[in-house]
């Protein structure tokens, strides 16, 4: 049975459709961007002994962005295109337009990869391995903090872009309100956090001081995503009869409960047994995603009214 509710008169757009090609991307795209973050903050913060979690870090962002472009050019429907995004078909000229949120996003990825692949080619040089040594002045100054500070900009970009991008959309939950960007931000950088873990402990990276401040890191910003996600529904008003549904408990009891309370509690109790809790950060930001995009794509709006 279709619901009705009186919004803003500014939600007169047809769904974009995004589809689970596009949930995926800005779940990949965030634990991408978050781990180049955290790379470039251990570089400049951390200690020598460190340089395996930086490089890790550097690996996963990398692949993040390889399987962002993929799934970003796949969900294109004619994959071929891609380059239209780029150049110019007809004059082979460079296509960007800063107006544009699409075409900023295109060219933030790209710098984003950019930076990636010199901290990834830096991170196997460093670790001596055969054939990649010629690029060892890239895990060395000037270059290296070079690309330190590219990959934290690259980072805070791509980590935030898909819910600003979310945002500039004349679209129910994802116009009314200017903190998902915030939002998706801050669950970038605990999914990546998790998800730099878990890689850690699936290659026998050990580092105890490492490990413990990078859970401590966590327990920090999910306790702001929790306090983002809280004001961004407090935020939306009206509109947040699109939430008084399924997608509602699944916000909280998904990406709330299961994401961030049970984490929380789950690393203060067990310091070194961090692989549930690590699970269960990256289940509840994929959910959040999941929850943002379908719940917007589902309400169809007719006038001034919104229909579920």
């Amino acid at each position: 049975m279709s619901m009705q509710a009186n919004l803003p008169d500014t939600f007169f757009t047809e769904s974009p459709h995004f589809g689970w090609l596009i949930i995926l991307y800005f779940f990949v795209g965030g634990i991408s961007g978050g781990a180049l973050l955290l790379a470039g903050l251990v570089r400049f913060f951390g200690r020598a002994e460190d340089r395996p979690f930086v490089r890790l870090a550097s690996y996963l962002s990398l692949a993040g962005a390889v399987i962002s472009g993929i799934l970003l050019t796949v969900d294109l429907g004619v994959p071929l295109r891609f380059w239209h995004m780029l150049i110019q078909n007809n004059t082979g000229r460079l296509m960007f337009k800063w107006w544009s949120p699409m075409s900023v996003g295109v060219w933030g990825l790209l710098f984003f990869s950019f930076f990636a692949l010199l901290a990834s080619l830096g991170g196997l040089a460093e670790e001596g391995r055969p054939g990649w040594r010629r690029f060892r002045f890239l895990a060395e100054a000037p270059f290296a903090t070079i690309g330190a500070i590219g990959g934290i900009i690259g980072g805070l970009f791509l980590a935030g872009y898909t819910g600003v991008l979310l945002a500039v959309t004349n679209r129910p939950m994802w116009a009314d309100s200017s903190w998902l960007g915030l939002v998706f931000l801050l669950s970038a950088v605990s999914t990546s956090t998790a998800a730099l873990l878990l890689l850690a402990r699936w290659r026998s990276v050990e580092s105890p001081s490492m490990v413990a401040w990078l859970l401590s890191y966590d327990r920090i910003v999910l306790i702001l995503e929790l306090i983002a996600i809280i004001i961004f529904v407090i935020s939306l008003g009206g509109a947040v009869r699109a939430l008084l549904n399924g997608w509602g408990v699944l916000l909280l009891l998904g990406v709330i409960g299961l994401g961030i309370l049970v984490p929380l509690v789950l690393e203060r109790r067990a310091v070194h047994d961090f692989v549930l809790p690590a699970t269960l950060v990256l289940v509840g930001g994929f959910l959040l995603r999941v929850v943002v995009i379908l719940s917007s794509e589902q309400v169809h709006v007719l006038g001034t009214q919104v229909l579920r």
